[in-house]
């Protein structure tokens, strides 16, 4: 094969220099404390990381900045999938993937994006805790979940969704708030203002193009959903600078 030429010479190069990789049971031990939300574990986790963000780690490029983006991507790809493993929507944790992979883009020095990836490690662990405290939730509302996302394009409404799992509406109402602890209508609101912040964050489009990609009517209905559930207008959300920490 073409790739063993150049993989016996980094070979001989780790033989070389005594090159250790991080172990795999050590690796998968830190991957399992986000897994199961050990928020401690984690913690003290990434007080070694910071110290110790190279050790055991290849090459992955000549440049510094561009070597901590790419373990980064690799990073937070593994924690996505053992927190969906784990039960978290594939929905909700590859879209907070992809969040923290277009944030690593935007760093300008290596240390920012050590410190990005603490913060996606602890974000992911913090996530998996309350989720472990959360009530199992049926497979009608699991599955109305699923819906509610992959239809936030539409102007969905909490008839539609319980259409589309056969029950009667006022039943799907009750048990929808019962097992969420929040109305139907209120769960897809909150989903579209969440997507929303992403996009007016990490996209050029305009407002137009993102209130039509929500589903809503209007440029003018959307800025008003979205300061009733915000308290500021999109515009202002968009200025990162005041409002990056008040995302999600």
């Amino acid at each position: 094969m073409e790739s063993d030429k150049e993989l016996n010479y980094h070979l001989f190069l780790h033989r070389d220099e005594d090159f250790k990789r991080t172990n795999i049971k050590s690796e998968f031990s830190r991957y399992n404390d986000i897994k199961y939300g050990n928020v401690e574990k984690v913690k003290e986790s990434i007080e070694y990381i910071k110290k110790n963000f190279y050790k055991g780690k290849g090459t992955l490029s000549d440049n510094l900045l561009h070597n901590n983006i790419y373990h980064m991507v690799i990073a937070v790809g593994v924690v996505s999938r053992v927190c969906i493993d784990a039960g978290m929507s594939e929905e909700e944790s590859y879209t907070l993937s992809d969040i923290y992979i277009r944030r690593a883009d935007q760093c300008k020095n290596p240390q920012d994006v050590i410190d990005l990836s603490c913060e996606m490690q602890l974000d992911y662990a913090t996530r998996m805790h309350n989720l472990r405290k959360t009530p199992a939730i049926s497979y009608h509302i699991r599955n109305s979940i699923d819906y509610i996302y992959d239809h936030l394009h539409l102007p969905l409404t909490m008839e539609q969704v319980a259409e589309n799992e056969n029950l009667n509406p006022s039943y799907f109402s009750k048990l929808f708030v019962k097992e969420t602890g929040i109305t139907a209508k209120a769960f897809i609101i909150d989903a579209k203002m969440k997507t929303a912040k992403n996009m007016l964050l990490y996209s050029e489009g305009t407002l137009f193009n993102i209130a039509m990609a929500l589903g809503f009517s209007s440029q003018s209905a959307f800025s008003a959903a979205f300061k009733k559930h915000t308290g500021i207008t999109p515009g202002e959300f968009r200025d990162r600078e005041n409002y990056k920490d008040i995302f999600l």
